[in-house]
């Protein structure tokens, strides 16, 4: 049976010779539509009529978001590219792309290309079933992790480092506290880390740490990551150095910029992250909501897509709530539906703000014991509501660690930052396999 193609050439030259080898010989290829650029190829492959687009490298707006559109579709995606353009080679490569072939070969041996990229789709639900807001970034293919910086070129390490999200339900319960302290923390012990703010909702790591809101971070690394041509040198040049082995990724400056940080583009930066340092923190937003109402139309952005990347992709969660009623019935709630969003992968409980006024008794103590009847879960470390200190540290615009040294909350966080370091970071092979059980739930 013969292979429906759709084709976005812009040699037309080539192409339109192609496409007359493909139709006067069989070689299980038939060309179903000659489109004349992306938005044309995204429309004409959501009708379902084609199994296969063959495309060039420099396609306009072609990027990672487009990519993983395709993988939604099920259409798999064979780039053209020419047999001396190594810059078009690497890009599409960075970009996920793993068929490629050149743009002066046979019309046989483009053929057998094809047929192998079709034969090597995921196999995944019809397109509008789909829940999963992240569900279009997952479906591609990992990322090729051959760049040419090594690691130990930017970085100071040989393995690559973990991911570790920093999540907290709504109502402020010092999530960003949590992660820069627990980032500055890492960083002093030794550990090369990176901070990466991507909340979505209200980035607060730039103000935190007095550094200005126009610098690009984040938002640019997702731009370039969208593009494929984010590296390891270029993140390690958009990573502010805010002291000795400590890097900051800042978020978006405006909570409408949230559609920057597509999924796709936040996955493949925490992976370049994993091969600059050993820790990568990150300050997720607070909403697990996937957007129902959005759930069938797959092309559609989603909000809370970049904190669903991030939680799919960490080796360690950390849930951060206030040691009030009110954020511990929060928490509580949110653990329930962490659970749920995030299966396989147990949560770390800090518990904030912690102080005898709002709890009779022993309120570590009563916290401990409230937490465990009613989410089943033993916190991990307690933080003391220490107000003086934090405000220092806001006034100095610098972690704890630098402003506050002898604080209480600091020196919580501190334990259990230690602690972390001495724990191994999860098998890559079991993250892969939580991935998976995220793609299986589309």
């Amino acid at each position: 049976m013969s292979i429906p193609v759709l084709t976005a050439v812009t040699d037309r030259r080539a192409e339109a010779s192609l496409v007359q080898a493909f139709e006067s010989a069989d070689h299980g290829v038939t060309v179903v539509r000659r489109c004349a650029d992306l938005a044309d190829l995204l429309a004409t492959a959501a009708t379902g009529t084609a199994k296969a687009a063959l495309i060039s490298p420099d396609l306009r707006r072609l990027d990672r978001d487009a990519l993983a559109r395709f993988a939604v579709l099920r259409v798999a995606v064979v780039v053209l590219v020419p047999a001396d353009d190594e810059d078009a080679e690497r890009r599409v490569r960075q970009l996920g792309v793993v068929n490629l072939v050149r743009l002066d070969a046979g019309a046989a041996e483009v053929a057998a290309v094809i047929a192998q990229a079709v034969a090597a789709v995921t196999v995944g639900t019809a397109p509008g079933d789909l829940a999963d807001v992240s569900a279009a970034f997952r479906a591609l293919p990992e990322m090729d992790a051959d760049f040419d910086t090594e690691p130990g070129d930017v970085g100071d390490v040989d393995i690559p480092g973990r991911v570790i999200a920093v999540w907290g339900p709504a109502g402020a319960p010092g999530r960003t506290l949590v992660a820069t302290s627990l980032a500055a923390e890492l960083a002093a012990a030794g550990e090369s880390t990176m901070l990466v703010d991507a909340d979505v909702y209200g980035g607060a790591v730039a103000q935190a740490l007095g550094l200005l809101d126009e610098a690009p971070g984040l938002a640019a690394a997702a731009r370039a990551a969208n593009n494929g041509t984010l590296d390891v040198p270029m993140l390690s040049q958009l990573a502010r150095e805010v002291g000795p082995r400590l890097r900051v990724l800042t978020g978006i400056a405006r909570a409408e910029r949230w559609i920057e940080l597509r999924p796709a583009a936040i996955e493949n930066v925490l992976a370049l992250s994993r091969r600059l340092a050993l820790h990568t923190v990150v300050d997720c937003g607070f909403c697990l909501e996937q957007d129902e109402e959005l759930s069938f139309d797959t092309m559609a952005p989603r909000r809370n897509g970049a904190t669903l990347a991030v939680l799919a992709d960490a080796d360690v969660l950390v849930a951060v709530g206030a040691a009030d009623p009110i954020s511990l019935q929060r928490l509580v709630r949110g653990l329930s539906q962490l659970a749920e969003t995030v299966p396989g992968l147990t949560p770390a409980v800090v518990v904030n703000k912690v102080r005898s006024t709002l709890l009779a008794g022993d309120p570590e103590r009563e916290i401990s014991a409230a937490l465990q009847r009613y989410a089943g879960v033993v916190p991990a470390a307690f933080v003391p509501f220490d107000l003086k200190g934090v405000d220092a540290a806001l006034m100095a615009g610098r972690s704890l660690t630098e402003a506050a040294p002898d604080s209480p909350a600091r020196l919580a966080i501190r334990r259990y930052a230690l602690e972390l370091i001495d724990r191994p970071a999860p098998a890559l092979r079991r993250r892969l396999a939580r991935r998976g059980r995220f793609a299986a739930r589309r």
